[in-house]
């Protein structure tokens, strides 16, 4: 591994052993994925059985496999908006940061990535466990949709990191952050697919939500390991995904220039 790259691999496997600490908060959101989770196939079920068996692409397996993995991927694709450095542009520790011979912004998506990909272990995964288990679920037999998915995946865990990044860098203008992180809470929670699958949106609703990188994080995910969506246009989903990255993060860079001269310390 090069020298460069070490510091970022270090502050990943920090994130994963300070998310690893947290045990009974782990097994408090695995309760609560599966609560959820069957709130959902009730409310998501009867729905695709009053349309006849079928609702936009979606019978009951198929409908299944979308709840569980999106119930799978709560607790590591960030869709509630906080993040450690919010917090530490609000004290002015940020300063401290801008000294250290490291990226800012890619630090800090590093390490919480890091945490998100811990989150999988024990709450993630057992989540869709439980719904295969207890429900059953369509999917698919070919290993192609399990790897492209895990790129995919780990894709939308990072992309999430650089939205919620720039929704902490509103810090360097703003003395208090929270409105900001809710408004994102509730606009990327419904556009990314957490509730229902997009492609049951009405259609401008639906060019809408394709219009932003929220899809990105959680529905092109679930889309590629499901395999609702295959072959070419699989690799075209995750190309997007690849593309609002790239995008997310350059904007990122801009404004963190930015904030840096705007920085002023606030808080005690």
């Amino acid at each position: 591994m090069r020298a460069s790259l070490l510091p970022y691999w270090r502050l990943l496997v920090a994130g994963i052993r300070q998310q690893s600490t947290y045990r009974l908060a782990a097994l408090g959101g695995l309760v609560a994925n599966a609560t959820f989770g069957f709130l959902k196939v009730a409310v998501l079920f009867a729905t695709v059985e009053a349309a006849g068996g079928e609702l936009g692409g979606y019978d009951v397996g198929t409908m299944s496999a979308y709840i569980w993995l999106s119930q799978g991927m709560l607790g590591s694709v960030n869709l509630f908006g906080r993040s450690d450095i919010a917090d530490r542009i609000k004290d002015g520790s940020v300063t401290t940061d801008f000294l250290r011979p490291l990226d800012v912004q890619a630090a800090a998506i590093v390490q919480e990535v890091g945490k998100s990909l811990w989150a999988l272990v024990p709450r993630g995964i057992p989540s869709v466990l439980i719904g295969a288990v207890v429900v059953g679920m369509s999917m698919p037999s070919s290993p192609w949709p399990y790897l492209l998915g895990l790129i995919s995946l780990v894709l939308g865990i990072t992309l999430g990191a650089a939205v919620v990044y720039l929704v902490a860098t509103t810090g360097f203008w703003m003395v208090e952050t929270r409105g900001v992180q809710v408004l994102y809470m509730v606009i990327s929670g419904f556009l990314a697919g957490l509730f229902v699958p997009i492609s049951l949106f009405p259609q401008w609703l639906h060019a809408l939500a394709t219009a932003t990188p929220f899809p990105s994080m959680m529905m092109y995910p679930i889309d590629v390991l499901s395999g609702r969506v295959d072959g070419l246009a699989s690799l075209g989903l995750v190309a997007a995904q690849v593309g609002w990255l790239g995008a997310v993060a350059l904007i990122g860079q801009i404004v963190t220039r930015r904030g840096r001269h705007k920085l002023e310390v606030q808080g005690g």
